[in-house]
C-alpha cells in the first residue's frame, strides 16, 4: 500500500513537471510558427512578389496629365515615371487604372496592386493608411469656377471671392480618400454653406471640363493641374485657394518597406539626373498639352484611337481580336499615317511586304479599309498555318505577332529549339520567344551555328512586347 502511494505521489509530481514543460515547447512551437507565416507572408517583401511575378502592378487614374491615350501613343506624367520605375527594378509594367482613388486604395490594401502612382497628398492622416515616398513635388488645392462674363443675357454664377462667399453652394470633387483631410479643413473655414459632392467615376480635369462648359458651377483640384488645364478655357479662374501647400508622393501599403526603400532610391535619382523636372515640365509646363483637350483622338475627350477605328471593330470580328489590339499591331506599323513606305518596301497601314500585299488583297492605291483587310486575312492565314498544339488564346495571339513579324518559318523554327532543349514550345514568354531572340542555348553540344550572341530576331520580341502593351495601355483607356 505504501509502494502504492509512493507511486500516485511521483506520477502526480511528474505531471506537475510535465504541465509546464509542455506549455513551454506549445509557446516556442507558436512563435516558430508566427514567424514562418510571417515569412510566407506575400505581403511581407512586396519587391520580392514583384520579382517573382515578373512583373510590376502600378495603380492609377485616367487623365489628361497622368495616363491617357493621345493619337494612339500613350502617354502621361505617371507614365512616365512608372515606366522609369519600372526599368530601375529590372521589370515589365502592368497598370490598373481608375478615377476613383479611394477605389485604387481598396486595391492597393486588397494586393491587387503594388503601388498608387498618383500625386497623393502628404498628410497625418494619410500615413495612418499607407507609407509615402519621398516627396514628388507640392502644390495647392483650388476653386475652378467660371469667371464673371458681364453678359446679361447670361446670368453669372455666384462668383466665389473667399470661403465666407459661400451660400449653400455644390461643389463636385474626384473622390479621393487622401483629399478628405484636406477637404475637411477647408469645410470647417467655410462653416455649412457647402456641398460637397463626391464624383466616383469622373477624374478632375473632366470635371474642369465640366465647369468650363457651365454643367457644373464649381470643382476643387490641384494647382499644377487647374493651370495646365484651363489654358484649354479661357473662361476658367483658379485663383481662390482652398488648402495651402503640401507634399505629394506614391504610396504603397505598410508592410512593403522593401519596396518603399526601391521607390524613394529611384526617387532620388531621378531628381539628381533631373528626370522628375523634365517629366514634370512635359506635361505640367507645356504650351502643347491643352491642344490636346480639342483633339478628338485624345482619350480624356473622344474615346477614339484613330480614323480607322470603326474599320477596325469590324475587320477585328474576323479573327476574333479585340480591336484594339488590332489597333495596337497597326500603330507599331504604321502609327496610322498612310503612304508609309519602309526600307525593305513594306507599305500600306499594316506594312505588308510586296508579295504578301498581293497575295491578300492589297496594293499601292488600295483604299485605308482595303489595307486593313488584306493585314486581317494575312492574321488569319497565320493563326491557320501554326499548329493546334498552341491552345492557349493569349499565346496564340503572341506567336501570331511575331510571325507576324519575323516569318512564320523563324517562329516554327524556334518552337522546335525549344522543343529539343527541354522548354515548352507552346508558351512564347521565356521560351520560344527566348529561342527565336538567341541562336542557341548553353548546350554541351551546341550546333554548329552556335552562339550566345543575339541573332537578327532579336525584334521580334519587342514587336510583341510593344504591342502587348500599349494593348493594355488602349484597354485602360479606350472603351470596348
Amino acid at each position: 500500500m505504501m509502494q502504492r502511494w509512493k507511486n500516485i505521489r511521483i506520477r502526480k509530481r511528474n505531471r506537475w513537471i510535465l504541465i509546464p514543460f509542455l506549455i513551454v515547447v506549445l509557446a516556442l512551437a507558436a512563435v516558430r510558427y508566427f514567424y514562418e507565416m510571417k515569412d510566407e507572408d506575400p505581403a511581407k517583401d512586396a519587391l520580392l512578389k514583384i520579382k517573382e511575378r515578373g512583373y510590376l502592378i502600378a495603380l492609377t487614374d485616367r487623365n489628361s496629365l497622368d495616363y491617357f491615350i493621345y493619337r494612339g501613343e500613350p502617354m502621361g506624367f505617371q507614365l512616365s515615371l512608372l515606366r522609369s520605375f519600372a526599368d530601375h527594378l529590372g521589370v515589365p509594367l502592368k497598370i490598373v487604372a481608375s478615377n476613383d482613388i479611394s477605389k485604387l486604395y481598396y486595391y492597393l490594401d486588397m494586393n491587387v496592386g503594388d503601388v498608387i502612382a498618383f500625386n497623393l497628398p502628404v498628410t497625418g492622416e494619410g500615413k495612418q493608411i499607407v507609407h509615402f515616398s519621398e516627396t514628388l513635388g507640392e502644390t495647392r488645392l483650388v476653386l475652378v469656377q467660371r469667371r464673371p462674363s458681364g453678359s446679361s443675357k447670361t446670368p453669372d454664377t455666384h462668383f466665389i471671392k473667399s470661403p465666407s462667399d459661400f451660400i449653400k453652394d455644390t461643389i463636385h470633387i474626384q473622390r479621393n480618400l487622401f483629399a478628405r483631410p484636406l477637404m475637411a479643413r477647408f469645410l470647417r473655414r467655410a462653416g455649412k454653406n457647402i456641398v460637397l459632392v463626391e464624383e466616383p467615376d469622373i477624374n478632375a480635369v473632366q470635371l474642369i471640363t465640366m465647369v468650363a462648359d457651365g454643367r457644373i458651377n464649381y470643382t476643387i483640384c490641384d494647382e499644377n493641374l487647374a493651370m495646365i488645364v484651363k489654358r484649354a478655357y479661357p473662361n476658367l479662374t483658379a485663383e481662390l485657394i482652398v488648402a495651402g501647400f503640401h507634399d505629394y508622393g506614391w504610396g504603397v501599403i505598410h508592410s512593403s518597406d522593401s519596396l518603399l526603400m526601391k521607390i524613394n532610391e529611384w526617387v532620388t535619382g531621378i531628381k539628381k539626373n533631373r528626370q522628375l523636372k523634365q517629366a514634370y515640365l512635359t506635361y505640367f509646363d507645356n504650351p502643347v498639352v491643352p491642344n490636346y483637350f480639342r483633339n478628338d483622338f485624345f482619350s480624356v475627350k473622344g474615346k477614339k484611337i484613330s480614323p480607322f477605328d470603326e474599320v477596325i471593330r469590324t475587320l477585328s470580328k474576323n479573327i476574333s481580336w479585340d480591336w484594339r489590339l488590332l489597333a495596337s499591331l497597326i500603330y507599331e506599323e504604321s502609327n496610322f499615317h498612310l503612304g508609309v513606305v519602309s526600307s525593305r518596301n513594306a507599305s500600306g497601314l499594316m506594312q505588308l511586304m510586296p508579295e504578301t500585299a498581293n497575295k491578300f488583297g492589297m496594293d499601292s492605291l488600295s483604299s485605308p479599309s482595303t489595307q486593313i483587310a488584306a493585314g486581317v486575312r494575312f492574321l488569319k492565314w497565320l493563326n491557320e498555318q501554326l499548329p493546334g498544339e498552341i491552345t492557349n488564346p493569349r499565346e496564340r495571339i503572341h506567336f501570331i505577332l511575331a510571325s507576324y513579324n519575323v516569318g512564320l518559318g523563324k517562329v516554327l523554327s524556334a518552337r522546335e529549339r525549344a522543343s529539343q532543349y527541354g522548354k515548352d514550345p507552346n508558351r512564347w514568354y521565356g521560351n520560344v520567344g527566348y529561342y527565336l531572340t538567341r541562336r542557341s542555348l548553353k548546350d554541351p553540344n551546341p550546333p554548329p551555328d552556335s552562339t550566345f550572341e543575339f541573332s537578327m530576331n532579336e525584334g521580334a520580341a519587342r514587336f510583341v512586347d510593344d504591342i502587348v502593351e500599349r494593348y493594355y495601355h488602349y484597354r485602360n483607356n479606350i472603351p470596348e
